[in-house]
């Protein structure tokens, strides 16, 4: 069984367009903050801490997929499902599912996202650029 993480996100007035719907691009913000929500749910400590003790910068984004099924709007209650796809040497897929709650008691899916990240850590030689690393067992462990 795949481990599945979730992330509340409270529409407010700012995150939409004139017309009252959430702007696209909110959308991959939110899903790149389940992103890091779904490693620190798993038990990973922060990036931050990581470069500390390990040097692992975090997960860059490679790629990114974003299918939209239904429109969202201010004032309701959205939920990203983030989950592992596939595991690859250097690379985590990451599938992200939004939906809002029905008052029926129903779902309603509003978009799906696929994120491709890599794990990085600074380059030896010069310091600002990174530079993918196979992805640590350990981490692959807490989040499988």
């Amino acid at each position: 069984m795949t481990r599945t993480t979730t992330y509340s996100v409270d529409v407010t007035f700012g995150d939409c367009d004139p017309a009252g719907i959430v702007f696209f691009p909110n959308f991959s913000r939110w899903m790149d903050t389940a992103s890091l929500s779904f490693f620190m749910q798993c038990g990973v400590p922060p990036w931050r801490e990581l470069e500390k003790t390990r040097g692992i910068v975090g997960t860059p984004l490679l790629e990114i997929n974003t299918k939209f099924v239904k429109s969202a709007t201010y004032g309701e209650r959205l939920i990203v499902a983030t989950h592992v796809e596939e595991w690859r040497a250097k690379v985590v897929v990451q599938m992200h599912r939004i939906t809002r709650a029905r008052p029926d008691g129903g779902v309603d899916l509003i978009c799906e996202g696929r994120e491709v990240r890599a794990f990085v850590k600074r380059d030896e030689h010069d310091r600002d650029r990174l530079r993918a690393i196979p992805v640590p067992e350990d981490i692959r462990l807490l989040c499988s």
